[in-house]
């Protein structure tokens, strides 16, 4: 699904990622583990292209988006991106933030095919062979409702569906957290990128967003998670990884990683931490 060739990333003259080559695949869960500073956020951020490769290759269903020609806010739409501090619009309420990106994205698709009907429209009246217009079954409206009703049915699934009304202030970090991972679900994404989705958050609500990210797991979502909770690394991750300086320095299936390790700096992290 995602091929990474050789991604580098400068900030001036400092070097932050320095070529790192990765192979995820469908249904893959990949932990990113390593100290601060190694370059977690910033690979998980060029991904999607939040931070620009400096070079090389991200090969995403066929196509490399770290080439500045591609229209890359098409390709997000499949990726689904949640942060450390959730980043949930505080002005809106709940139920807005989660139908939000699908409704604007859906009626911006509507008003392209509107509008590219009435320039075909127009053509076919000089034409002699007429070009088909764009089959459009669906309303503005009913793309709203459409959204409200998802929105919904993902509150439901985590037990919120009470703070519908309510606005991201009034909820527990772990609730925010829990609103911030289903506003990614929203969008049917291929893959979710987490990016220290637990570090922000007291111990006691910890629990309730893995349980969340282990039940998608067990359905199947590709993830890429950059963690500090080793107990869900060696639970649900298919892969885990080491990052340090830049580089990964170790690639391996749990048991082998925790159990195993090969790398030096490896296992002076985990000697440190478990």
């Amino acid at each position: 699904m995602i091929d990474v060739i050789d991604l580098r990333k400068r900030f001036g003259n400092l070097e932050i990622l320095k070529g790192i080559s990765i192979t995820i695949n469908k249904g893959d869960i990949v932990a990113v583990l390593g100290p601060s500073g190694s370059g977690k956020s910033t690979f998980l951020r060029c991904l999607n292209c939040m931070e620009d490769p400096t070079s090389g290759s991200i090969i995403f269903k066929g196509v490399d988006i770290a080439d500045m020609k591609v229209d890359i806010n098409l390709h997000r739409r499949h990726m689904g991106m949640v942060f450390q501090h959730f980043n949930l619009f505080n002005n809106k309420t709940v139920l807005q933030n989660i139908m939000m990106a699908p409704a604007y994205l859906r009626c911006k698709d509507l008003k392209k095919a509107k509008r590219q009907n009435r320039m075909t429209g127009f053509k076919n009246l000089f034409r002699k062979e007429k070009q088909e217009l764009i089959p459009i079954t669906t309303t503005k409206d009913q793309i709203k409702t459409e959204a409200k009703e998802q929105a919904m049915e993902l509150l439901r699934r985590i037990g919120l569906e009470d703070k519908a009304d309510a606005y991201p202030s009034t909820l527990s970090g772990g609730q925010k957290q829990r609103v911030a991972i289903i506003r990614s679900l929203a969008m049917n994404p291929d893959v979710i990128l987490f990016d220290e989705p637990t570090s922000a958050l007291d111990p006691e609500m910890v629990g309730e967003v893995l349980e969340l990210m282990k039940e998608l797991a067990q359905e199947g979502m590709t993830m890429v998670v950059v963690t500090h909770e080793m107990g869900f690394a060696r639970e649900v991750a298919s892969r885990v990884l080491f990052m340090d300086d830049g580089q990964i320095l170790e690639e391996a299936a749990p048991q082998e990683f925790f159990d195993n390790p090969k790398d030096e700096r490896l296992k002076e992290f985990l000697s440190k931490i478990l």
